[in-house]
């Protein structure tokens, strides 16, 4: 699997609640790791995207997603096999409720904290017995449950590669600047662009515009899409941030008095 499936859907529906609001937080700008020795980046604007997500697929990174109903950062690094993901939403004010989700993954081992706050959370069965906690889940129980998977053949959060494969035009606007637009109808498995979201669009999924940014090692730094109003979705712009190229640390592995073993009723959340 990968981090691409934290899917706000599947959240909203397992837990009955609707309308979740955005989060408010925004991630810190990344910086480029001056030391990297990656080969001059081409001078035609689609190689440079195209060779800008190379450094990613090895898996030594952090990064941030914004702009969507969920919210998060993480981190990859394969050195140590172990990756981890924090998202949140906004506390909306008319339901009174907003979620927090830190998933970590090392090697073969996962553990999910989920922390639901406001008055609808306390009518949750069962969250009260593991609020705070680690739960650490049976690997057997969740194969098919893609939230809680993360597959190290796969590493990138967002699937830039496959938004930027769909580009279908583009032009440098500075340095280490580009714009332009793409067919997000051959990009709906990322997680910017997911295939609700796409289909939602209808005719207005052939072009949607984009900005990304590359550092001085031809490095994606940045990558937005500017996602067009459809039915009752609002215009938003999603970016995902990557930095930490080479330096990531290791994931920690969550303190033993913080953990318990995970119900059956998280299992069934998450049910495909």
């Amino acid at each position: 699997m990968n981090i691409r499936r934290w899917s706000v859907g599947v959240l909203a529906a397992a837990l009955f609640v609707p309308g979740l609001a955005a989060c408010k937080t925004e991630a810190d700008s990344p910086t480029a790791d001056s030391k990297s020795t990656a080969p001059a980046v081409p001078a035609d604007p689609k190689e440079a995207l195209a060779a800008s997500t190379k450094e990613i697929q090895k898996g030594n990174f952090s990064f941030a997603i914004k702009g969507g109903e969920f919210n998060g950062d993480g981190k990859v690094h394969m050195p140590s096999k172990s990756a981890e993901m924090k998202m949140s939403s906004g506390a909306s004010a008319a339901e009174d409720f907003s979620m927090t989700m830190h998933l970590v993954f090392i090697d073969t081992d996962s553990w999910l904290k989920l922390d639901l706050d406001g008055a609808m959370a306390d009518a949750i069965p069962g969250f009260k017995a593991t609020k705070g906690k680690y739960q650490h889940l049976d690997r057997t129980r969740i194969k098919d449950a893609k939230e809680l998977n993360f597959d190290f053949s796969d590493v990138d959060p967002a699937g830039s590669d496959k938004m930027i494969k769909a580009i279908t035009d583009v032009r440098k606007t500075g340095e280490g600047t580009y714009e332009g637009t793409l067919d997000a109808s051959k990009a709906a498995d990322s997680d910017l662009l997911d295939a609700d979201t796409v289909k939602a669009l209808g005719t207005k999924a052939t072009a949607v515009p984009f900005t990304a940014k590359l550092d001085a090692q031809g490095r994606l730094t940045e990558f937005a899409v500017e996602v067009p109003a459809a039915g009752a979705a609002e215009a938003q712009t999603v970016t995902v941030t990557y930095a930490e190229y080479g330096t990531a640390t290791p994931v920690q592995t969550p303190p033993a008095a913080q953990v318990v073993e995970a119900p059956a009723s998280v299992y069934e959340m998450f049910k495909g």
